[in-house]
């Protein structure tokens, strides 16, 4: 939020000093002033400016004061949070919101006790989705024996129950449905274990930052020989933690990395004892043209702890190492290469002993040969086996031109920003296997595991757009299917059904009506959502608050649900649903469970998690 006062003085068109002019303010309109206005104008910026990502201040009001509080304080600005008081962060939240805070909670009891608790169950053994792609591989299909639910059961499809994240603007994180409890997290920091049928609450656990997320369970080993298992998970600050899945007992913290914009996005995912964690550093791929700050320093990594003790086993990154790189013309020291964020899950191939992760842009130049790739880990010492790369060349920063020569602030040929954010997935396609996924551009890659991730196949399936990312695609040992994002294009939305053994396109559906109202800030048909495969059927939730299962034959729409409304909810905290993206929904057992609401520049905020069954 604090970015060099010349660039303010430009845009107010000031000819005194910053300071001089704040000080003749009340105090909230100083705060905004100095600490975020920036970055959050008025209205919206031109491309190339500090703020051109950013939510303007029309886009915070939507959100209530406790969720900007949260933010700054355990969620994505906390490192900007940090430079405010407790107080200050609050008058500040007031102002930009134009709401006041609500009375704080009087005890820390947890809400909504079950009464008759049930033990944790062996994960392995009852039906569940774990993690971000159900499992090592990543697939996002739930089979009719453990998801319970096909295209044929949708019209018996109902909403059971209804939980609220407290104080936040967006459900950023995935449930996870493990040994019959269901593992849900906020940016508030709170985790919470669930009972799936009726959402009373076995534990609540506090991270120390924002969790976005979803939980992976896992057994673990305690010391004392003691055999147990534990819920996995990163906060935005870089923390993984294990926490006693039956208990919601700490066993581990381990921080994953220094940096200072460093944060955990992508679910943890174990196999064979280790625990693997993407590490991103959005933070700094935003401050990257203000004058003041020394850019950049981040370099994306892989990293392997032990699941029982979170010791680290190896860490990798995916970028060179870092360098100075001349002064920028304030004089502050440049730096680079950088980037390389692993936004979203890693998968594992059990059989070729490796683990696969997507990588997005790099911030600053040279040029780097892991950006926007796929890479492949060995799972037990970290070195790169191989890696392809599928968008050379894509250095990008906030708030710089498209050229910049002689300006090491910025790239000297911005990139257009086609990170990678969603998970690789590994696929069975006749008598050949696959890593399969799907980029910002729009994009959906095939890649041969055997030959160094060979293209097997590309297929595009929209215009492809730098902001809104593709959360995740989905497979049914047949079709790839992906929702079209498109966010800064005229026609985002849409839905594509791929043939995985050859990249055929088997069919497109057109955006839908949109289920918000008109198109305008934070409504938008886009569908950049992870997809969920189901037998018959595949759903994927839309910026515009609708969640919709279309015909994995067809793609006609069979069911869908509009979640812009307020909820009752289990816990008693007031929620309400609004746009879809990032997670996408998971079905175990007879139940589907998504969350809706995705505050922030590309979404409209909310705050609710939906639990369905069939009647």
């Amino acid at each position: 939020m604090r970015a060099a006062y010349h660039f303010i003085l430009a845009m107010a068109g000031l000819a005194i000093s910053l300071s001089t002019t704040a000080a003749q303010l009340p105090e909230d309109e100083q705060l905004f002033l100095i600490q975020c206005s920036a970055c959050h104008q008025e209205s919206a910026a031109a491309p190339g400016t500090p703020n051109e990502r950013a939510p303007t201040r029309a886009q915070l009001r939507q959100f209530s004061a406790e969720a900007v509080v949260t933010a700054l304080t355990t969620g994505k600005m906390q490192q900007q949070g940090g430079l405010l008081t407790t107080e200050q962060r609050q008058v500040v939240s007031q102002y930009v919101t134009g709401k006041r805070l609500g009375a704080p909670p009087v005890n820390d009891q947890l809400v909504n006790a079950c009464r008759a608790p049930k033990p944790m169950r062996d994960a392995a053994a009852v039906p569940g989705w774990n993690g971000h792609g159900n499992g090592p591989a990543a697939n996002r299909f739930a089979p009719a024996k453990t998801g319970g639910i096909t295209a044929a059961d949708l019209p018996r499809l109902k909403l059971k129950w209804a939980f609220g994240y407290a104080n936040v603007g967006a459900a950023r994180a995935q449930p996870t449905v493990a040994g019959g409890r269901l593992f849900v997290a906020s940016e508030n920091g709170e985790v919470h274990a669930l009972d799936p049928a009726t959402g009373c609450a076995y534990w609540t656990f506090k991270a120390k930052a924002g969790v976005r997320t979803s939980p992976y369970v896992a057994p673990y080993r305690a010391s004392s020989g003691r055999r147990g298992q534990a819920v996995f998970f990163g906060d935005g600050r870089a923390n993984v933690y294990g926490v006693d899945a039956q208990s919601g007992a700490l066993l581990w913290t381990t921080h994953v990395d220094d940096h200072a914009s460093a944060g955990v996005t992508g679910s943890p995912v174990a196999h064979d004892g280790r625990l693997f964690v993407g590490v991103q550093g959005l933070s700094e791929e935003g401050r990257g043209s203000t004058g003041g700050y020394p850019c950049c320093t981040f370099r994306g990594s892989l990293v392997a702890l032990d699941v029982s003790t979170g010791q680290q086993l190896w860490k990798t990154y995916t970028i060179d190492e870092t360098a100075p790189r001349g002064k920028n013309k304030d004089g502050v020291q440049m730096y680079g290469p950088a980037g390389g964020g692993i936004w979203s899950a890693p998968a594992v191939d059990v059989k070729r002993g490796v683990v696969y992760a997507s990588t997005g842009n790099a911030y600053a130049d040279p040029v780097q040969k892991m950006t926007n790739a796929v890479i492949a880990f060995d799972q037990k010492t970290g070195a790169v086996r191989w890696h392809k790369q599928l968008t050379p060349a894509d250095n990008w920063v906030m708030g710089c031109q498209a050229r910049n020569p002689g300006n090491p602030s910025c790239p000297e040929v911005l990139g257009p920003d086609f990170d990678f954010s969603a998970t690789p997935m590994v696929v069975r396609a006749g008598k050949r296997d696959l890593i399969v996924l799907p980029q910002k551009s729009a994009t959906a890659f095939a890649l041969d595991p055997d030959h160094n991730g060979e293209i097997v196949w590309i297929r595009g399936f929209g215009n492809g757009s730098g902001l809104g990312g593709q959360w995740g695609g989905a497979v049914d040992g047949v079709n790839f299917y992906t929702g079209v994002n498109d966010f800064l294009t005229p026609t985002p939305g849409g839905m594509v059904a791929i043939s995985l053994a050859n990249g055929q396109l088997l069919w497109k559906m057109p955006p839908q009506p949109l289920l918000c109202g008109q198109k305008r800030q934070g409504c938008s048909a886009g569908q950049g959502a992870a997809v969920t495969a189901i037998p018959g059927a595949v759903f994927s939730g839309a910026h515009d608050g609708g969640l919709r299962a279309y015909s994995s034959t067809d793609g006609r729409i069979l069911w869908m649900f509009d979640a812009n409304r307020e909820f009752d909810t289990v816990n008693g905290v007031k929620a309400n649903g609004a746009s879809m993206d990032g997670p996408g929904a998971v079905v175990a057992g007879g139940m589907l469970f998504v969350n809706a609401g995705y505050g922030g520049l590309v979404g409209r905020p909310g705050n609710v998690l939906l639990a369905f069954g069939l009647e």
